[in-house]
């Protein structure tokens, strides 16, 4: 595989690891490793350079703004990153799942159009719920410091779900292009 631009920020998130566990231990090196994994989805997905590059951003941009504390200096930051992380997770997921043939195209570009906004909202509902688990998680059985609460909890999951929609919103005009075609074409 050749190098491509983007492969920056995923090098950007190994050298990440020495300040993130100097400055949080092993609960600093495990969030990046987590990062560092969460980055390398784009690049095996093959999607755009836009696409993966700002996945990138938003990982690091999450993981350091819980490691400073970002999140208690600015507390719209944690919804913003949960909207956008969401969004982007769940396109790439409802992606997996079409290449790996588990979802398959409706026959005619209004249900393509609408799987990819229902399939793409529904995935992000799951991986929100899937992140809030982890964030209990890690408060009861990790580092008490990671913020929870039944507010926090909520509105990161209306975030989550809110960037979910507008993601399968953006998606579902480019697949609305690709898709009619292949669908087509298998008839």
């Amino acid at each position: 595989m050749a190098l491509i631009v983007t492969d920056t920020l995923r090098l950007g998130a190994v050298v990440c690891l020495v300040p993130a566990v100097a400055l949080d231990g092993a609960i600093g090196g495990a969030l990046m490793f987590l990062v560092l994994g969460g980055c390398m989805v784009p690049r095996l997905l093959g999607t755009s350079l836009t696409v993966d590059a700002l996945h990138c951003t938003v990982l690091l941009v999450a993981a350091w703004a819980a490691l400073l504390d970002w999140y208690v200096a600015v507390p719209w930051l944690d919804l913003v990153v949960h909207a956008m992380a969401t969004g982007l997770l769940a396109v790439m997921v409802w992606h997996l799942l079409h290449d790996l043939g588990v979802l398959s195209h409706g026959t005619g570009a209004v249900a393509v159009r609408v799987e990819a906004l229902a399939g793409i909202t529904s995935m992000g509902a799951l991986l929100a719920l899937l992140w809030e688990i982890g964030e209990w998680l890690g408060h009861t059985y990790l580092d008490p410091a990671i913020q929870v609460g039944y507010d926090d909890t909520v509105t990161d999951l209306l975030a989550g779900v809110v960037g979910a929609f507008l993601a399968g919103v953006a998606a579902r005009r480019h697949v609305a292009v690709e898709a009619p075609a292949s669908v087509e074409a298998g008839r």
